[in-house]
């Protein structure tokens, strides 16, 4: 059975593709068949090749199985906003379904499946649904990121709290750091360990350009078993 995890933020641009980036690195040299998902993502250029999203190809290019780009990313828009707006004025609805079907397509391939949402836990992909409600019925056990900045203390237990709600597994979280460590930056990691209830998998420090590096090297991911 494959192994399956959803990475959820504390916010918009706390680094969840850099922590997916790094969990298919670390599965990849423990040896799975790893494969990165984003159904769903917003903020996109236009190529040669069609719409791309630069998170979307980050797991592309770190997945131990050759994928193509519909395969990673079903769903991908071009404005950078909340999804359920940008399908409602694209006119492109975002089906549960779709987004499934994708998902098991890569368990048939894959003993990793490393699912990364968009923005925070609550993001909307329609008008009365989130991306927590999918998560919930693919009953993903979630692994959350936390940009390591003032209010980000806050805003883990939030988002702790809300995954521990909804039923599901809280398997790990990882301390991102978004910005250089000033003089509280311990202080904050101690007191998100002391708060978070599930064990800290690795802190990926402050790096110019994380996606030209080994990241998997800061994260041990024999703390989800």
């Amino acid at each position: 059975m494959s192994k399956r995890w959803f990475v959820a933020g504390t916010d918009t641009e706390v680094g969840k593709t850099v922590a997916s980036c790094a969990l298919l690195q670390a599965a990849n040299r423990a040896g799975y068949r790893s494969a990165g998902f984003k159904p769903v993502a917003s903020g996109s250029d236009i190529t040669p090749e069609g719409v791309r999203n630069s998170d979307a190809l980050a797991l592309q290019r770190n997945s131990s199985l050759a994928l193509g780009y519909d395969e990673v990313n079903p769903y991908v828009f071009e404005e950078p906003t909340s999804p359920h707006l940008v399908s409602r004025s694209t006119g492109v609805a975002i089906e549960r379904a779709v987004m499934s079907q994708g998902l098991a397509a890569l368990e048939q391939r894959a003993d990793w499946v490393q699912v990364e949402g968009a923005g925070g836990w609550f993001t909307p992909l329609g008008e009365t649904w989130t991306f927590a409600d999918w998560v919930v019925e693919e009953q993903l056990p979630v692994i959350l990121v936390v940009g390591v900045k003032l209010g980000c203390i806050n805003h883990a237990m939030l988002t702790a709290a809300a995954v521990q709600a909804a039923g599901l597994r809280l398997a790990g979280w990882i301390a991102n750091d978004v910005t250089p460590p000033g003089a509280r930056h311990q202080d904050y990691l101690a007191s998100l360990q002391a708060r978070i209830p599930a064990p800290l998998l690795g802190e990926i420090p402050w790096l110019n350009d994380p996606f030209t590096q080994d990241t998997g090297r800061f994260l041990d991911i024999f703390l989800l078993d």
